[in-house]
């Protein structure tokens, strides 16, 4: 997803790559253009700067991510839930911060002669962006989630499920299921590709589920940073009907 998971998903690189994250402290930044009408049948247009810090000690990693958005459309589209019923409808354009997202992330599960793991995480994101501009939903959201993966020579398989509850706000949201499946192919020693599907439950009544197919590809430019540039399809009413993005991360 995620998004996504995204955004997520923009927001990292796709499910179970932890291995291939930087340790240490390392922050990046990103540009994400995302497009569709949600089921409204207005289109929106959503442009996001997601800003991340993260920190690995492993088996441990964590991250923090804050996007900046703006938004021009359906005034029902919130960012990362799509078209959910916040009253009379209208169109216009918003900018600014989003929710804040916490994450942290056990690798411990891994067998390096198999090249099997299991990555086990935990997300709060915090009501932190403007409700009353679309760009939050007001609740604080709590994630738990289970990604698995294993290596083939260059390529990495990859699938995950998590669950998600919405504490508060002023809307009327639903707990999701989501998942993920997924494979990375490694190029040389510097470029990979691969395709990464992720879909989610329908959020609340009215609001469409989510699938989106990701095409990546990420390459490691030193032993401080690593970029990463995508294009997705939606095929869903809760997800964008396509968007492109880029990201990168650095270590300190």
């Amino acid at each position: 997803m995620r998004a996504a998971l995204a955004v997520l998903a923009l927001l990292a690189a796709p499910a179970a790559l932890a291995a291939d994250e930087i340790g240490g402290w390392s922050g990046g930044a990103g540009l994400t253009y995302t497009t569709g009408d949600y089921g409204t049948g207005r289109s929106t247009s959503i442009w996001s700067v997601p800003f991340m810090l993260r920190y690995e000690n492993a088996p441990w990693a964590y991250k923090l991510t804050l996007p900046w958005y703006e938004v021009s459309g359906d005034n029902s589209v919130v960012p990362g839930l799509g078209s959910v019923d916040r009253g009379r409808r209208r169109t216009g354009s918003v900018t600014g911060f989003g929710d804040l997202t916490v994450a942290a992330t056990n690798s411990s599960l891994y067998d390096g002669a198999s090249r099997t793991g299991i990555d086990l995480t935990g997300k709060v994101k915090l009501p932190t962006g403007e409700e009353d501009k679309g760009l939050s939903s007001g609740s604080t959201d709590l994630t738990a989630l289970a990604e698995a993966y294993k290596g083939f020579d260059r390529l990495t398989l990859f699938g995950g499920l998590g669950y998600t509850v919405y504490v508060g706000g002023n809307l009327s949201l639903k707990n999701t299921v989501s998942f993920s499946l997924g494979g990375k192919h490694a190029l040389d020693g510097r470029d990979s590709v691969g395709l990464a599907f992720d879909a989610r439950s329908q959020i609340a009544d009215g609001a469409g589920e989510q699938r989106e197919l990701m095409l990546f590809w990420m390459r490691t430019v030193d032993r401080a940073m690593k970029v990463q540039a995508y294009f997705l399809k939606g095929f869903a009413n809760g997800s964008p009907d396509w968007g492109v993005g880029a990201n990168f991360m650095h270590a300190f």
